[in-house]
């Protein structure tokens, strides 16, 4: 009979890290003043400032293409030797016709390499990373790229339309000893739980509305923390930084002092506010901004979370390497600040909804 006293962390035969990084947000930003001046509504306590807006030209796979690019500029290695390519989003421009494979033709990663697009909600991207970790690990490739990347919908009106923002992460993962921030281990937490999903052919998702909070984010956010800290043994205090999935600034911050973290453990990754809940990019983003100023021997954890419902959790620790990679590309602080407001009238044209029969 199988001992579950301590739960079965993901470990890989071969250690193995992050050896680049990257993310991208758009430049515009849609107040949430401004979704509260159309539908009369205040922000519902969500703290929310401002979200990211992608362009008309911008889609996931653009947005994933610059993630990409920013990451191979920190890894410093020719992207033919990438073995696979996997995007995680909810908001894949094809419903027949692969994102990864067009990701990788730009980034120069064809046609030696495996390809594929990856489905959880908003845990799209650590679901790929993930992935990345096993083949990395397993030895079948010397580098494999991750990504997490939207373009989040919400219906008009809907409270969604305060955090749905855009934008994502990409990281690309290799050996261990070359690696910027080494992935001490990771567990990943699901069920089948109904807070939110959208149907086939239903232009935008639907709230499970009572099963958000307990029975979904915070249940699964919290099992997966905890699993993986009893599991290599670590506590609250052992880490630096903190990230977890935003769908706003409350979820976060309660879940994070229900763990035992401290408000200063959170703050550097915690965005929602200034570009929105950027779905599968959500945590990834929020990892990024942690390791552009993370310093050698922090330890970082990440824990995501998908509707439907599952959490991942994994370990890291920033390395030697990289302080000096900070500067190779563009930082996420970079795109916060590169900003230009829209109105709601923009921000409805951009998103295509207004449509004429």
């Amino acid at each position: 009979m199988t001992d579950h006293k301590v739960p079965p962390i993901l470990k890989p035969i071969r250690d193995v890290g992050i050896v680049g990084y990257g993310a991208y947000i758009p430049r515009y930003r849609l107040p949430a003043s401004e979704v509260a001046r159309i539908w009369k509504a205040g922000s519902g306590g969500l703290l929310i400032e401002e979200k990211a807006v992608s362009g008309l030209d911008e889609d996931v796979i653009t947005m994933s293409i610059e993630a990409a690019r920013n990451a191979l500029a920190r890894a410093e290695i020719d992207p033919s030797e990438i073995r696979a390519v996997w995007v995680g989003s909810e908001s894949h421009p094809y419903a027949v016709k692969p994102t990864s494979t067009v990701v990788a033709e730009a980034i120069g990663a064809t046609p030696h390499t495996q390809a594929a697009d990856w489905e959880f909600a908003c845990k799209a991207g650590t679901e790929a990373i993930q992935a990345a970790i096993g083949f990395v690990g397993s030895e079948m490739a010397r580098f494999a790229l991750a990504i997490g990347m939207d373009t989040a919908q919400a219906r008009p009106g809907d409270p969604l339309e305060y955090t749905a923002g855009a934008g994502g992460a990409a990281f690309l993962l290799g050996p261990a000893e070359i690696s910027l921030a080494t992935i001490e281990s990771s567990y990943s937490f699901a069920t089948d739980t109904p807070d939110f999903f959208r149907r086939a052919n239903e232009k935008y998702p639907e709230h499970g509305e009572r099963f958000t909070g307990e029975p979904a984010y915070f249940k699964h956010i919290t099992s997966a923390a905890q699993a993986l800290m009893q599991a290599i043994e670590a506590s609250p205090s052992d880490y630096q930084h903190v990230v977890f999935h935003q769908p706003n600034t409350k979820f976060p911050q309660r879940v994070g002092r229900a763990l035992g973290f401290k408000p200063e453990q959170i703050e550097t990754g915690l965005l929602v506010p200034l570009i929105g809940n950027t779905y599968a990019g959500s945590a990834l983003v929020g990892l990024t901004a942690v390791l552009d100023v993370a310093k050698p021997g922090d330890r970082i954890l990440l824990v995501s979370y998908g509707s439907g419902a599952g959490s991942d959790a994994i370990s890291l620790r920033a390395t030697e390497l990289l302080p000096e990679r900070h500067n190779l590309a563009p930082q996420t602080q970079d795109y916060i600040a590169r900003r230009t407001e829209i109105d709601y009238a923009t921000y409805a044209r951009f998103r295509g909804k207004l449509t004429m029969k």
